[in-house]
């Protein structure tokens, strides 16, 4: 069906995302807005990090719509942090495990091109005697001007 969505909308009277946010909770609170293909746009709005996220089949677009966010990702060097604001995007590439914190509350939709793949509230979710290969592109992640990298905020 073809037809425009609300995103304020979509967003009344669903939860944020807290520390004590459960999985089920966590899916209620990022309403689908559309499908296409086999993938979605949902948006949620953070008031902490998410879990990590593990996209096997291809990339995330990520649009801050208010806030900012840190993008943290994990390679096999070391983790990258980008640091996204209202009204800009960031590409996180396939394979890449990857979560989102506000800094300090933020609204984000995110466009997956397939079904959303596995998640982890573990400290590093690739677990301890393996490491989820990186992404053929993940050697391209560099900000540009709209994104900013920069250290970790004192006491993050």
């Amino acid at each position: 069906m073809m037809q425009a969505q609300n995103i304020r909308t979509a967003l009344r009277g669903k939860p944020k995302i807290t520390a004590s946010t459960t999985y089920e909770t966590f899916r209620a609170a990022c309403p689908e807005l559309a499908a296409f293909d086999k993938g979605a746009v949902t948006v949620g709005r953070f008031a902490t990090q998410g879990p990590w996220e593990f996209h096997p089949d291809g990339d995330e677009l990520l649009h801050v719509l208010d806030g900012q966010i840190e993008v943290i990702l994990l390679t096999d060097d070391e983790p990258v942090h980008v640091f996204v604001r209202a009204g800009s995007i960031f590409i996180v590439p396939a394979r890449v495990w990857h979560r989102q914190v506000p800094r300090p509350l933020a609204t984000l939709l995110s466009a997956l091109p397939t079904q959303h793949g596995p998640t982890s509230w573990a400290e590093d979710p690739r677990g301890k005697t393996s490491k989820t290969p990186a992404s053929p592109r993940s050697k391209l992640l560099r900000p540009n001007k709209a994104l900013e990298r920069s250290p970790r905020p004192p006491g993050h």
